[in-house]
Formats: structure tokens, C-alpha cells, sequence
């Protein structure tokens, strides 16, 4: 077990625990700098589709994950990211601009809809970002001019100082810039979170009653947070939709939201770690079941191909799996596991058990 000997009260609130906890994180870093020269184009184009799905992810974990906020309309923002960037840099803005004044519009649309949503909560706060999602929806096929319409947009190649980012003439510079978003992303989530803002998300989420009590305006706090959310899921669009390239609507589908669900659920639920591990597994199962599937053909002459709808079914399996057995996601079961190491032999099969408490507060609603 690791001892970590704190000389100060602010080693409490530090971003790394410890030495060894920075020394990971270089490595991994470090790893993913390289990656372009360690595999082939198929799975650079994998790996940056899984980091613009764990960039949605920490967008949704902000709402779902830190503040208790339940969205099925997070593929409207990803569809608001897109369409505002590609119109920006149409207009002739440059990406270095267009990029984030994409991702402003969407937080600001976002805590604009925030304000009379928040004061919902569960399942109704769920219908009403569905709501939005048609809302949005119906907003792109009737801003045609802008969004081209059912037709669908290109998203404009990407120029940065004269040098290409384009998804297909440039892919490992497109990998890069997304992995430096990602990793900005990634280092201002955490930081947000050891903050007295992320600390008021986490109050909120745990009990209103007593996060009104110790004086914090949960509507606002919860505003600012969907805003956030929103914003980061804008960006997260935006970058979709160059590496689609060309798309329309029907891409942002309500599947989209669904899935980014999954992301945060699967991977775990208020764990910024749980959207890289969603993203991960959201990602590499579509591929397992196309592998699986063209094995089974190819040894046995089973032709699952014609079996529709076997990836979602799939996914709705490992969802409920994972509420039965793990509700704390695949980072919950590694920190599980890390811990049983640590205390060995320690360890009691029922160190672990679930438990429900709840404040008598929370109760009396």
C-alpha cells in the first residue's frame, strides 16, 4: 500500500497524488504522441475517433456524472458544434477562431436552455432535452442556407499557420491537433473539479437540500454546468464533423445520444478517466462485432449480416450488465481491483457491497 506524506494542506487538493501518478500520466502521453508512427492509417483513424468520443464524453460527464443531470439531447450540441463551425469557417473565419466561437455558441445555447430546464430533474429533465434534440433537429432542415438543409455540408479543410489538418490528406497532423484539444480538454476538466465551482457541482449532485443549506444557488450551479457540458460537447462536435467530412442531420441521431450515455455509464459515472474508457469500449466493440462477424462467415458459414440491429442489441446487453453487476463502470471496477491489490491479504469478499443511504432530506422529497 502506498503512503503518501503530506507536508502541506494543499497537497489534499493537488491535480497528482503522487510522483508516480505524474510519471503515468507522461508516459501516456507520451504513448499517444508517437502512435501515428506506430500503427497504420486504419487504426490512427480508430484512435482519433475514440478520442473525439471521449472529448463528447467528458462534454456529458460534466452534466451526468458531476452535477446529476440526466440528458437524451446531447447529439443536438454535437450537431450545433458541427454546423457552427463549418458556417463560421465558410464565412471565412479562420479553425483557430471558428473552433471555439463553435463551442461558445453551443455552451451559451445550452445555459440559455438550461435555465427553465434544470429546474427539472430525472426522468422529466431527460424528455425535456429530448425536446431539444427535435427542436434542433427541425432548426437544421429549416436553416438550409446555412446548414444545407437534408442535403447535408462539407466541413471546410482545416488550415493552421499554412500547414494542412485535413481528416484525409493529413491524418496524422488532424491526430494531433485533436489529441492536444483532448488533452487541454482533459487538464482543464480536472482542474475545474478540484475547484470550489466542481466542488458546488458535486454538492448539487449528492443532495440540493443540503448544497442549499450551505448556501449555494443550486439553479444557477446547475446552469453553469449544463453550459459547460454543452460547450465542450460543441467542440466535440465540431471535430466530428471534420472527420466525417461530409455529413447532415441524420447523422446526430437520437442513437448519438444513447451511445454518448454509454460512454459515461459503462466507463463510469463521475470519474473524468470513465469518458476515455467509455470512448474506448464504444468504439472497439462496433470493430469486435464486424471481426466476429466475418470469422463466424468466413470458418463457419454463419452470416450474421443480415441481423439487424445486433450492434445495438449488443450494447444494450453490456448496459445492463454493467447496471447489474458493476454500476460503477469500468473505472469503478479497476479502482475496486487496484484496492483488493493494495490490502492483500486483507481483503473481504464484502468490502465492497453495495449499500443505499440516503439522507432523510432527501427522503422527505
Amino acid at each position: 500500500m502506498r503512503i503518501v506524506f503530506k507536508k502541506s494542506y494543499d497537497r489534499d487538493i493537488d491535480l497528482h497524488e503522487h510522483g508516480w501518478s505524474r510519471a503515468k500520466i507522461a508516459v501516456l502521453a507520451g504513448i499517444m504522441i508517437v502512435l501515428p508512427f506506430l500503427v497504420g492509417e486504419y487504426y490512427l483513424a480508430e484512435a482519433t475517433n475514440t478520442l473525439i468520443w471521449a472529448l463528447a464524453g467528458m462534454g456529458l460527464m460534466v452534466a451526468v456524472g458531476h452535477t446529476g443531470q440526466v440528458s437524451l439531447g446531447h447529439a443536438a450540441f454535437l450537431a450545433i458544434g458541427a454546423y457552427a463551425d463549418s458556417a463560421l469557417m465558410n464565412a471565412g473565419l479562420p479553425f483557430l477562431l471558428s473552433f471555439p466561437i463553435a463551442g461558445l455558441i453551443t455552451g451559451i445555447f445550452g445555459a440559455i436552455i438550461a435555465i427553465p430546464a434544470v429546474r427539472m430533474s430525472g426522468i422529466y429533465l431527460a424528455i425535456a432535452t429530448l425536446a431539444v434534440f427535435v427542436i434542433v433537429e427541425e432548426m437544421v432542415i429549416m436553416l438550409e442556407p446555412i446548414t444545407g438543409g437534408v442535403g447535408g455540408i462539407m466541413a471546410p479543410s482545416i488550415q493552421i499557420f499554412g500547414i494542412s489538418f485535413d481528416r484525409y490528406g493529413a491524418l496524422q497532423n488532424f491526430y494531433w491537433l485533436i489529441l492536444g484539444v483532448v488533452a487541454l480538454v482533459a487538464w482543464g476538466y480536472a482542474n475545474l473539479m478540484r475547484s470550489p465551482t466542481g466542488r458546488s457541482f458535486l454538492a448539487v449532485r449528492d443532495s440540493e437540500v443540503s448544497a442549499r443549506a450551505l448556501g449555494i444557488n443550486v439553479t444557477r450551479t446547475k446552469s453553469l454546468a449544463f453550459g459547460l457540458s454543452t460547450g465542450v460537447t460543441g467542440l466535440a462536435g465540431a471535430l466530428m464533423g471534420h472527420y466525417i467530412g461530409f455529413y447532415n442531420y441524420e447523422l446526430f441521431s437520437i442513437f448519438i445520444s444513447i451511445n454518448l450515455l454509454l460512454v459515461v455509464t459503462i466507463g463510469g459515472l463521475g470519474f473524468i478517466q470513465g469518458a476515455f474508457l467509455g470512448a474506448i469500449l464504444i468504439t472497439a466493440v462496433p470493430q469486435a462485432i464486424a471481426i466476429a462477424r466475418d470469422g463466424l462467415n468466413a470458418n463457419f458459414g454463419i452470416d450474421l449480416g443480415s441481423v439487424p440491429g445486433l450492434d445495438t442489441m449488443i450494447f444494450a446487453v453490456i448496459l445492463i450488465l454493467f447496471i447489474i453487476f458493476e454500476p460503477t463502470g469500468l473505472y469503478g471496477r479497476w479502482l475496486k481491483i487496484r484496492v483488493w491489490f493494495e490490502i492483500f491479504p486483507l481483503a473481504r469478499r464484502d468490502m465492497f457491497r453495495r449499500q443505499k443511504s440516503y439522507l432523510k432530506t432527501e427522503r422527505m422529497k
